[in-house]
């Protein structure tokens, strides 16, 4: 079976993933197929860079990726893309509503990033609180 997964590289503790196609029994960082882009979660946001035909290709092809590859995917609009173009949209249908899509995943990791910090200072609070509390 043939699977598009992550390839790790980079430095201990720092990595950088290519995304591939490989077989599935090759291991992580074997041979691979061809090589479709590459993933930095390092940086804010994360860096994802994919060539969207190729990855198309080897969809309809039957390769199947991983949980993370489909994520990944997602946010990058390539499955919407397949999804319309089943559907049977023009091109520039596909291309205003992956924009669209594109920008709505930017906005949520922004919002979702500002809901983590205050919940981490509610968590503070709390805790400084209940401190507060007990010497008391």
């Amino acid at each position: 079976m043939v699977k598009i997964r992550l390839r790790r590289k980079g430095k201990k503790h720092y990595p950088v993933y290519d995304i591939v196609v490989v077989d599935s029994r090759v291991k992580r960082d074997g041979k691979y197929i061809e090589r479709l882009g590459y993933y930095d979660p390092n940086t804010q946001p994360s860096t994802i860079k994919i060539e969207s035909e190729r990855a198309l290709f080897w969809l309809d092809q039957g390769a199947q990726p991983t949980e993370t590859v489909r994520n990944l995917l997602s946010y990058e609009g390539i499955l919407l893309a397949r999804h319309l173009r089943f559907k049977g949209k023009t091109e520039e249908e596909i291309a205003e509503m992956v924009q669209k899509h594109k920008e709505i995943v930017l906005a949520r990791y922004w919002r979702r990033k500002e809901l983590r910090k205050k919940r981490e200072e509610a968590k503070k609070k709390a805790k400084e609180k209940e401190a507060q509390e007990q010497s008391a």
